[in-house]
């Protein structure tokens, strides 16, 4: 059973306790007020009054009672969406580690200058060539030897946009 029907449960059986324990004392005191009006005063013969035999403890003691049933209830409703949001959280942390590992493992089958053109585009992904050129401090004739390397092992892309080439990362990093 999940958390949400638990939830809802405990909060009806909450609320079927405190009504019922509301009724009983309606009818309680219903009664107490007929016995007063039957004797035209709440002193019994032996003087006391008929409001202090009241034992009202076990009323309080209940509405405590459904009252800590209802909040369970609550919090096990409250408790569901958390626990959902806690688990998104944690899976979104587990795809980012799993991506910066094959990031990291992609990076050790790369020379330095592949390496510092792969962080680049993956830093901004669609750079121009030109770009690239000047972020890697790598020499125009250079660039283009590594980024035909890295295009052959199916890593980038270019994409030509007028006089220059825009790259982008084939594969998901």
């Amino acid at each position: 059973m999940d958390n949400k029907k638990l939830g809802i449960m405990l909060i009806v059986i909450a609320m079927l306790i405190a009504g019922t324990v509301y009724l009983v004392k309606v009818r309680q005191n219903s009664i107490l007020e007929k016995v007063i009006a039957q004797q035209g005063t709440c002193f019994l013969e032996d003087g006391t009054c008929l409001h202090q035999n009241e034992n009202s403890g076990w009323y309080y003691a209940i509405w405590v009672f459904a009252a800590a049933i209802a909040s369970l209830g609550v919090y096990l409703l409250y408790f569901e969406k958390s626990q959902k949001e806690i688990i998104s959280t944690l899976e979104k942390h587990k795809k980012i580690q799993v991506d910066d590992e094959k990031f990291e493992i992609l990076m050790k089958g790369l020379d330095e200058d592949e390496k510092k053109v792969i962080k680049a585009i993956k830093e901004q992904d669609g750079i121009t060539q030109q770009t690239l050129r000047l972020r890697t401090d790598l020499h125009k004739s250079k660039l283009s030897i590594v980024l035909d390397g890295l295009e052959k092992k199916g890593l980038l892309k270019r994409i030509p946009e007028g006089k220059t080439n825009k790259v982008f990362l084939k594969i998901r990093l």
